[in-house]
């Protein structure tokens, strides 16, 4: 298959990858400024925190005969910062701004929290004489912890929000793309019609008209070629509907495609059909539909080859499943663009519209619930596109 050039469908990728690079930084950007602040604020804890510390070791030697109120206002100003006084042996003395129906409901609340205030702050020590200290123990406060997580919460909705507008806005532009396809398919299948009569009749008036030796030459390859315009005027009118599958065998389907094409490439195109002639290869597929699909696949590799290497389809079937290969020896492709084929508006020629293996993949997997991918692509060496059909 031929390597593609910048187009439409690459332009729209650019697109996403650009709005989703803003995103990632105006998120990183709330993140690292979050911190900043965050860091901030919990310097600003830890002063209170040894500022309280402070005041309690005034306490502990205060003259009786000083008011000691302001220092007692203090201590209460404390609102946020959840704080444990303990001991030099860790023996808890009071604690503030914890919980106390969760301290009353487990006896073992404070010891468990104490050991994860010690693990992530290192605790104040107070120094009450040359042999006694305690130790002020504490943790962030609820408003600091609510500011760390505040980024990734604010990214969370974002994403949620531009996720979900993103698939609302592509489901209603599909919707709509869709109408507008089913209904141009369906006038162009309509406008083929009548020139396809008008053709018919013009083919008996040659029959009847020229010499019968050269008429025996010509009149049954346009035949063929008209018979060709109206299996396609057929598709055409089917596009919009959910079409009628019938248990066909496939080497009689896949037969008459290469004898259609063979007449009508170039000499130096050599085919191959490879199958199991004593198995059966019966499987329930909407012929007119299965032909296009192949179709597509050839022209593709006719055209990766430039008229001139070989084409090999081969047949080969399991006990739940038959598997079509189509493989040439044309420019092929790098692996990242195994996907990107099947994408509407993906072309791999200069005035190509990128629609045949997007139809080929609807085809095979809505319609038929098959699979169909690229198996493998080694440039002028190997390009193998699969179909699976399941039994």
């Amino acid at each position: 298959m031929r390597i593609t050039s910048p187009n439409i469908y690459e332009s729209k990728e650019r697109w996403k990858i650009g709005l989703v690079a803003i995103l990632i930084l105006i998120v990183i950007g709330s993140i690292l400024y979050t911190n900043y602040l965050a860091e901030n604020l919990a310097k600003e804890e830890k002063k209170k925190v040894e500022m309280l510390a402070s005041v309690f070791k005034k306490l502990n030697s205060a003259d009786p005969d000083v008011d000691i109120s302001f220092m007692f206002e203090v201590i209460k100003s404390n609102e946020t910062v959840p704080l444990i006084l303990t001991t030099q042996n860790n023996e808890i003395i009071a604690y503030r701004n914890i919980d106390s129906a969760l301290v009353k409901k487990d006896s073992t609340y404070l010891k468990r929290l104490l050991a994860e205030m010690a693990e992530k702050n290192e605790p104040i020590k107070i120094e009450l004489s040359a042999d006694t200290h305690n130790y002020i123990y504490y943790k962030d406060s609820y408003l600091l912890t609510q500011l760390i997580y505040f980024p990734y919460i604010q990214f969370s909705i974002i994403l949620l929000f531009l996720i979900t507008a993103y698939f609302a806005f592509s489901s209603a532009r599909r919707a709509e793309q869709n109408r507008v396809w089913v209904g141009m398919a369906k006038e162009t299948a309509h406008q083929i019609g009548t020139p396809l009569n008008s053709l018919s009749g013009w083919i008996e008036y040659l029959r009847e008209s020229l010499d019968p030796e050269f008429s025996e030459k010509i009149v049954p390859e346009m035949e063929k070629d008209i018979e060709r315009l109206i299996t396609v005027t057929d598709r055409f009118s089917k596009i919009g509907s959910t079409p009628s599958l019938t248990e066909t065998e496939l080497v009689t389907v896949i037969d008459k495609l290469l004898i259609y094409f063979k007449k009508r490439s170039s000499m130096q195109v050599s085919w191959q059909f490879n199958y199991n002639p004593t198995e059966n290869y019966m499987a329930n597929i909407n012929v007119s539909l299965f032909e296009w699909v192949l179709e597509n696949l050839i022209k593709n590799s006719l055209d990766a080859m430039e008229g001139k290497g070989n084409i090999i389809i081969e047949l080969t079937k399991d006990t739940d499943r038959i598997i079509i290969d189509i493989t040439d020896n044309g420019k092929g492709m790098p692996t990242r663009q195994f996907q990107k084929v099947f994408k509407p508006g993906f072309s791999t020629k200069k005035r190509g519209w990128g629609l045949g293996l997007s139809l080929s993949k609807r085809i095979i997997e809505e319609y038929h619930h098959g699979k169909i991918f690229v198996q493998e692509s080694i440039p002028f060496v190997k390009t193998q596109f699969r179909i699976i059909l399941f039994l």
